[in-house]
């Protein structure tokens, strides 16, 4: 399987396996490579409607003219933390925020989420994500914004009485009690809306439809997130223990 970074002639054979709406698992076989390689460029640059193979290319070094310039020369990049490989750290980054920005999370919040979960403290500053990614305050302030509205990250004040931008095992189990809550809010317009249309019309029954799906699906979502919690808090060693 080749390695190194993709080749101008292999973007040109990606946007084209696009535009024959192929699957990024196809378009990898085809090029030997990872399916994650593909997915990563392909959300990168545009995603699988706006993927330009010219456009790809010109950005990708660019990116890789600033890290160039962002590194002293005659420096080593410092060891990382429990002998991790920094290169296949810095790989499975851009994996990981490309796997997110699938489930819908935008770019720069993904990015963030990215950050702060490879972190083995699972938090940092604001001014520690600044330096971090290489963006402006005003990006890493809109993408914490958002986060916090979706219950994906908490913030702290840490010794110094700076804000910490905090993710940890109940992150997920928080958000998706978040989104449950914002569900029930839609439910209950949408019965709302059914007594408005009157509840013998056809348009009424469709609302009063998917309200009572809705409400399955919550509850659904409720109990498994209950569940979860509470595997995600019992020692593996317990879960192991064969009943008796």
């Amino acid at each position: 399987m080749p390695g190194g970074r993709l080749t101008q002639q292999e973007r040109q054979q990606i946007a084209l396996g696009l535009a024959d709406g192929l699957a990024y698992a196809e378009i990898a076989r085809r090029l030997d490579r990872p399916t994650s390689t593909v997915t990563r460029e392909v959300m990168r640059n545009g995603g699988p409607t706006g993927y330009r193979a010219d456009l790809a290319h010109h950005a990708t070094e660019r990116r890789a003219h600033r890290r160039r310039q962002a590194a002293p020369r005659g420096t080593e990049a410092p060891p990382q933390a429990h002998g991790r490989d920094t290169e296949a750290l810095r790989e499975f980054e851009e994996t990981f925020t490309t796997a997110l920005m699938q489930a819908g999370t935008p770019k720069m919040m993904a990015r963030v989420m990215s950050c702060l979960y490879l972190t083995d403290s699972g938090s940092m500053t604001a001014s520690e994500l600044v330096q971090r990614l290489q963006v402006s305050p005003a990006s890493i302030s809109k993408a914490i914004a958002f986060l916090e509205s979706q219950s994906l990250v908490r913030r702290e004040r840490d010794e110094r009485r700076r804000d910490r931008y905090v993710v940890d095992d109940d992150v997920w189990y928080q958000s998706t009690i978040a989104s449950v809550r914002a569900t029930e809010q839609l439910m209950e317009t949408v019965r709302h809306g059914a007594g408005v249309l009157g509840r013998d019309t056809p348009a009424a029954a469709r609302l009063e439809n998917i309200a009572r799906f809705l409400g399955f699906v919550n509850e659904s979502i409720t109990r498994a997130a209950e569940l979860g919690r509470q595997v995600l808090h019992t020692p593996a060693r317990d879960q192991a223990e064969p009943s008796v």
